[in-house]
């Protein structure tokens, strides 16, 4: 079993930044490809960002590029999420999501999903 901590959210204004970290607890860190997605209100969750399991395979959402930039340290467990130049259509819960699978595309299916934490993006 896998849990997934999500934090750094919070009120920013547009043009700010943001870093979002979240925190695995179980075995293998290394071993989970992690994948960031977020959910605004009234909207399905969408995909942002995800890293493979060495960190040497990323991708992003055209929504974010160039300005999101997601990373990973092994030793910590953790998994970061830099965001931006952010806009007001990033607010939204941003989540972490995890799986062991292999073979498995950025946007997964993922087995295991934190509980999110609230972006906020002030115009």
């Amino acid at each position: 079993q896998v849990q997934l901590v999500e934090s750094g959210g919070g009120l920013v204004q547009a043009g700010g930044s943001l870093r979002l970290s979240c925190a695995a607890s179980g075995r293998s860190f290394s071993d989970l490809s992690m994948g960031w997605f977020r959910q605004a209100p009234g909207k399905e969750r969408e995909f942002v960002a995800a890293i493979s399991r060495n960190g040497g395979s990323i991708s992003y959402a055209d929504s974010v590029k160039g300005r999101f930039t997601t990373s990973r340290d092994n030793a910590r467990n953790t998994v970061y999420l830099q965001m931006n130049t952010l806009r007001p259509e990033d607010t939204a819960v941003y989540y972490c999501a995890a799986t062991y699978r292999r073979g498995v595309g950025p946007q997964g299916p993922y087995s295991y999903w934190g509980q999110g934490t609230q972006v906020t993006v002030s115009s």
